[in-house]
């Protein structure tokens, strides 16, 4: 089944993959919430576009806290609301051969803005979500090829990434397994980027002393295939780009089939999984 969604949020829509899937999105007459923290850059894509194709929503998703009652005057606002882009963070450098450069309040927000953040939006938007069925929804979680291959210069990043991978695995189990009927309506799509040009590396400091701040592919190639993925016949569970999807398979597919039995093992014994 091609992309079913006609109303979709996308947190970190204000650059980089976030932006440029928006704009695929609205190209294609699907409705897009726009969620980021720079208001001016939302204002630019409502000039742009018009606020009948997008909706901007000026929120920093790393306040947890506000998070809920947010979460709560958006579904209600647009109660048409039938899929969520995960796609918000950041990355910093982190070398532990230098204890003391290692800034711990940074650490800190990184996880909470890779992980905490989605996790906790998903978890608050799954009311919502339920309500909608048997009318298909989505969650989608953008992960990073750097889940499985870490890369030790960024190693929280990488962790947050991982976990987020690791997330969708086992919320895709939960959501479809056979005694839940009430969320098989649910799915739940990963989208994995190798290395991408935009603002994530020229914010890094230490990457632009080195000259080493536009790494990877341009963005442009890459939505073009990930968008491709995305609205094709067949939904797929995963969207790996061209250039890392043979070595994360040969990683990732013994891996899969491992866990997988495991689950129908936990499954056919009747335990909690």
């Amino acid at each position: 089944m091609p992309f079913p969604y006609k109303t979709v949020l996308i947190t970190g829509a204000t650059s980089g993959i976030g932006l440029a899937l928006a704009e695929r999105m609205i190209a294609a007459d699907i409705f897009v919430i726009a969620v980021g923290r720079r208001k001016d850059r939302l204002e630019a894509l409502v000039e742009k576009h018009g606020a009948e194709k997008v909706a901007v929503e000026p929120f920093d998703v790393s306040d947890l806290d506000a998070m809920p009652a947010w979460v709560q005057r958006i579904t209600s606002t647009y109660p048409r609301l039938d899929s969520i882009v995960l796609n918000a963070g950041f990355q910093r450098s982190l070398d532990f051969t230098s204890p003391a450069s290692i800034s711990l309040a940074s650490v800190s927000a990184e996880v909470t803005t890779n992980y905490l953040s989605p996790l906790h939006m998903l978890s608050l938007f799954l009311p919502h979500l339920i309500s909608l069925a048997p009318s298909h929804t989505s969650i989608v979680l953008v992960s990073s090829g750097l889940a499985v291959l870490p890369l030790p210069r960024c190693a929280n990043y990488s962790a947050t990434k991982a976990a987020i991978h690791s997330l969708a695995w086992s919320l895709r189990c939960q959501l479809s397994g056979p005694d839940s009927p009430h969320t098989q309506h649910i799915k739940v799509i990963e989208i994995m980027p190798p290395a991408v040009r935009t603002e994530l590396h020229p914010q890094q400091k230490d990457l632009v002393e080195a000259g080493q701040d536009q790494p990877g592919i341009e963005l442009e190639r890459y939505i073009e295939e990930t968008w491709a993925s995305l609205i094709g016949e067949e939904e797929k569970e995963e969207i790996v780009h061209s250039v890392l999807r043979e070595r994360l398979e040969a990683v990732e597919g013994p891996r899969k089939t491992a866990w997988q039995g495991f689950v129908s093992a936990m499954r056919r014994a009747g335990l909690r999984f």
